[in-house]
């Protein structure tokens, strides 16, 4: 039998996730919840994974509404054991593994040539092993299906800056394109996203560390985009929705910007 037209199908339910089954990393607050809130929105049985497991399970209990399918489990991305067990547990939940997003990820503002190697390899450990691992995880789980998605979270440190969150994140997209290129025959595509700036907690909590001078430093960041504002989480939620959606289906090894023109500049 040929292949449905995809031009006949209407984009919003190209946009839908029925039936099939997500894993969002680092999902128990911020940016990850946002995500995790639009794959829910979109039909998708959904697994919040995060370092804190209470958080993971709050967010999934207040996710859960109408009917939707959340779960919420605990996880240390940089662990291959419990990933392995993340995605078995995504499995179990929904029947099958059709879309994972490594979002897990922290940062660190320090000086790059005064960074201590310790918060430089925690920094890669989390940001570029953990995407990693969980690539891996769910490339194995969805090549046994026929496949997939895996969409990682980069930034635009992955095309310019310095230090340890730069060069994890550029790591982030070296991993997004060779994966993608091997991956592709099997029916999985690996994407990302690069957001700019996003109001997220952990940047309200920079800004708190950091003072008047971080402020400054952020603040100038936001004044020189081309749209003169901070991202939402749900900016990029959105962008993440579309790339594991089938309207997203001929994309693969990309590395799309959502930073209000940040790199147009």
């Amino acid at each position: 039998m040929p292949e449905a037209d995809p031009s006949a199908v209407p984009m919003a339910e190209l946009l839908r996730l029925d039936g099939r089954t997500a894993v969002v990393t680092g999902a128990a607050r911020g940016l990850g919840r946002a995500i995790a809130a639009r794959l829910v929105e979109a039909g998708a049985a959904v697994v919040i994974a995060d370092l804190d497991g209470e958080a993971a399970a709050t967010a999934a209990e207040e996710a859960a509404r109408d009917g939707a399918v959340v779960a919420g489990f605990e996880v240390d991305v940089r662990d291959p054991e419990g990933m392995g067990e993340l995605g078995e547990r995504a499995v179990a939940l929904g029947g099958s593994l059709d879309v994972w997003v490594n979002n897990a990820g922290i940062f660190s503002p320090a000086n790059p040539i005064k960074a201590k190697i310790e918060d430089f390899e925690r920094i890669v450990a989390v940001n570029l092993i953990g995407t990693q691992i969980g690539c891996q995880v769910a490339a194995g789980q969805m090549a046994e299906a026929g496949g997939g998605v895996i969409v990682n979270v980069a930034s635009t440190a992955a095309f310019r800056g310095a230090g340890a969150y730069s060069a994890s994140k550029w790591g982030v997209r070296g991993l997004t394109n060779g994966l993608a290129a091997y991956l592709g025959p099997q029916g999985i595509r690996v994407v990302a996203v690069a957001p700019s700036l996003v109001e997220t907690p952990g940047i309200a909590a920079t800004r708190e560390r950091g003072g008047a001078r971080m402020d400054e430093v952020l603040d100038g960041i936001v004044a020189s985009l081309p749209l003169r504002r901070a991202g939402s989480a749900d900016d990029v939620a959105r962008a993440v929705l579309f790339l594991a959606s089938d309207a997203a289906s001929f994309i693969t090894g990309a590395t799309l910007p959502v930073d209000g023109g940040e790199l147009t500049t």
